[in-house]
């Protein structure tokens, strides 16, 4: 038998990502419909994802975050957009938030992480874990995170953070497009939708946040980098921060995204059927 060429290697271990991901996400439906409790309580602790996606305005989070949820069935909790629903289904948390917010206050660590708390423990989608957007933004509100998660026997697997220059977000956030419903985001130029100001999936109106000119994104960014600097360096003495170069064209990301998230479940799922097959390597 004719060895096989690297290229068919690498053809087949695209194929087997592609298919245990498939195999993960039927079953995590299968999880959320039927089942025992203890089945689904395990699986979730073995197999979820639970992260924090951080990167300034325009490094792409609106754009990869999705695409984490749909492939690893994980719930998306963008923190202002979390706010602004407790707020509008008036529960006490909201409430509380609106009455500190209506003062010109900020609302506490406590709340925001109560909040979370609150979506992990009532929302389903978050069963197979989480990714947190816009949180933590200082090192006290990551050590309250922990503390949750910790209470919850449960702990932060991935810090990734989208990298990319200054000066290249100046065309990127003047150029973006937003689904507000869902939180995806489009570019005039480099990830234009289908069909012009059109939501590719649900057809709905896109539009520009007026707050998205160069101006203003100098002193978002100036924020950003006083903000994140300690956490990054938080999470880099945990071991579970990581860097992405955001300055490469979305798919590209993408894949190193996925690279993030594969090369740690590679040796308990991936890694034995390679060998089984005699393609580890």
């Amino acid at each position: 038998m004719a060895p096989l060429k690297d290229e068919t290697v690498e053809a087949l271990r695209d194929t087997i990502h592609q298919l245990e991901s498939r195999v993960q996400q039927l079953e995590a439906k299968l999880g959320s419909t039927g089942g025992n409790a203890s089945s689904r309580g395990s699986r979730s602790n073995s197999d979820s994802v639970r992260m924090i996606l951080m990167g300034p305005p325009g490094a792409g989070k609106g754009t990869q975050a999705p695409k984490i949820k749909d492939k690893y069935c994980a719930c998306h909790l963008a923190t202002g957009d979390m706010l602004r629903s407790q707020v509008t289904k008036k529960t006490a948390l909201g409430r509380e938030a609106k009455k500190i917010m209506d003062q010109g206050g900020l609302v506490s660590d406590e709340i925001m992480v109560n909040m979370i708390k609150g979506e992990l423990e009532n929302n389903t989608e978050c069963r197979q874990g989480f990714i947190l957007d816009g949180f933590p933004r200082t090192v006290a509100q990551a050590e309250r995170l922990d503390n949750m998660l910790s209470e919850k026997n449960q702990k932060l697997q991935h810090a990734v953070e989208l990298q990319i220059d200054d000066g290249l977000l100046v065309s990127r956030i003047t150029g973006r497009l937003i689904h507000p419903a869902s939180g995806r985001s489009y570019h005039k130029i480099f990830n234009p939708p289908k069909e012009h100001m059109t939501d590719d999936v649900t057809g709905e109106p896109l539009i520009q946040r007026s707050d998205d000119t160069a101006e203003t994104l100098k002193k978002r960014l100036s924020t950003y980098h006083d903000q994140t600097s300690p956490v990054v360096a938080y999470y880099k003495k945990t071991g579970i921060w990581k860097p992405i170069d955001a300055s490469q064209a979305p798919g590209q990301v993408w894949k190193s995204l996925l690279g993030v998230f594969e090369k740690e479940k590679q040796p308990s799922t991936t890694g034995s059927l390679l060998s089984r097959i005699g393609l580890k390597g």
